[in-house]
């Protein structure tokens, strides 16, 4: 199977019933994303297909063979943040980050959409409680887009 994950072009042989995030941490070594409930309860596992956010443990790799896959790790690097993670970090939207790979692939896949930040990163949960510090990192850098 050929796969496209941050730029990059992969060639893998899997078990058809492979699940995405499998793929990603126990045979690419892209452990950015994590493995929260694996039941697509808690979005630690959201990452971007062709821009659009899904939960990786509830789909098969199979499915996005020759699809754009951007992980936490094609969106930024220590050297040249993205926009949105150096939000985070401003606005304290994480304590122990966990889950801030899911929330930041999340809040990059929904920045169009016309619902309330709040109700949009509804399905990514974050134990420590740092819900105010990511929603205003997400106001801060889409501000733009969320008001149009």
């Amino acid at each position: 199977m050929n796969f496209s994950i941050n730029g990059r072009s992969y060639e893998v042989e899997l078990d058809n019933r492979t699940s995405l995030l499998d793929l990603l941490r126990n045979h690419l070594d892209l452990t950015g994303t994590k493995k929260g409930c694996d039941q697509g309860a808690c979005g630690a596992c959201t990452v971007l297909v062709e821009g659009e956010r899904i939960n990786s443990c509830l789909a098969l790799a199979v499915q996005y063979q020759g699809r754009a896959i951007t992980t936490i790790e094609g969106v930024g690097a220590a050297s040249e943040m993205h926009a949105l993670q150096r939000a985070f970090i401003e606005h304290d939207g994480f304590q122990c980050g966990y889950c801030t790979p899911g929330q930041i692939c999340s809040a990059i896949g929904m920045a169009d959409s016309n619902e309330e930040i709040r109700e949009r990163m509804s399905g990514n949960l974050c134990r420590c409680g740092a819900y105010n510090g990511i929603v205003e990192a997400v106001r801060e850098t889409f501000a733009k887009e969320l008001a149009s």
